[in-house]
């Protein structure tokens, strides 16, 4: 596994991988966990080479968000993805990936304004300008991401159609199940914030987000429903609801009843000195 952080060492390497076939990109901050390296693993079942970053993007952290604080175990991360056979790892420094100079953002309308682009403004903005750069500096022919940031995954999926990328397309932009812990809680790298009493209050969340799934697909009322996640988890140890929201799973936008389709149930919650999200399908044909 070849390890660079410059971009004219990156784009010949990857030159010399796309020979075999097919590059996968698993874009990444590091602090890897099991989430992570299942993406790998899909990379690597659909391409010839699989080509990691490892990037702590400064212009998706807000002002008094955890970019200083976000771990960066690199010797550890480097280890995990090369016992998974990752071909290179793309591991820029933030002069390398913003020069002097840098002026450019990229902005995607629509599907990044609310749930976490309301709570984290800007957030989106700093996501697409770093994917758009990372797809145009190893121009890959698929891109893998976890389906726990489903919003992200629609930004950059429109950023990808609005743009005409072809490295990769929009449709080889591919969603990957959230992976979980036994107890349902989805794997994030902050979860390690959480001490041992909040880890277990954490369980709430995915366990409240099944009960109303369970109810709203049974035919409860979508509002109602909503409210009880939100007294659940502030009752069981979380600080504050970003929101608590039922919505379209392509345009995001505000479902009020399942009459109107399938839709996804969004959730973000804070507990101690982290900040969790989460999602999953609610439709009478397609059960979490």
């Amino acid at each position: 596994m070849q390890t660079v952080d410059q971009l004219d060492p990156l784009r010949r390497a990857v030159e010399g991988l796309r020979a075999d076939g097919p590059v996968a990109l698993v874009p990444t901050m590091g602090a890897l966990h099991e989430g992570h390296l299942t993406l790998v693993r899909e990379a690597k079942a659909r391409a010839a080479h699989v080509v990691a970053s490892i990037f702590v993007n400064p212009r998706q952290f807000g002002v008094g968000e955890d970019l200083d604080a976000y771990p960066r175990p690199r010797e550890r991360d480097l280890e995990l993805l090369g016992r998974e056979g990752v071909s290179l790892v793309w591991a820029p420094t933030v002069e390398a990936m913003y020069p002097a100079g840098y002026a450019t953002n990229v902005s995607v309308s629509g599907v990044s304004e609310e749930l976490c682009g309301a709570a984290r403004p800007g957030h989106f903005d700093g996501v697409a300008t770093v994917v758009c750069k990372l797809f145009n500096q190893v121009r890959p022919d698929l891109a893998f991401f976890g389906e726990k940031d489903w919003q992200q995954l629609a930004v950059i999926r429109r950023m990808a159609r609005d743009l005409d990328l072809i490295a990769p397309y929009a449709d080889a932009i591919h969603g990957v199940a959230t992976v979980r812990e036994a107890d349902g809680l989805a794997m994030s790298s902050r979860n390690g914030y959480l001490t041992s009493q909040e880890r277990a209050q954490a369980a709430a969340l995915p366990r409240a987000m099944r009960a109303a799934i369970a109810a709203l697909e049974a035919g409860a009322d979508p509002a109602p429903t909503l409210a009880v996640i939100e007294a659940e988890l502030l009752g069981g140890g979380f600080a504050a609801i970003d929101y608590v929201a039922l919505r379209d799973p392509e345009s995001l936008a505000l479902r009020t009843t399942l009459a109107q389709g399938d839709a996804r149930l969004f959730v973000a919650a804070r507990i101690g000195r982290a900040r969790l999200i989460d999602n999953m399908p609610v439709g009478r044909a397609t059960a979490a």
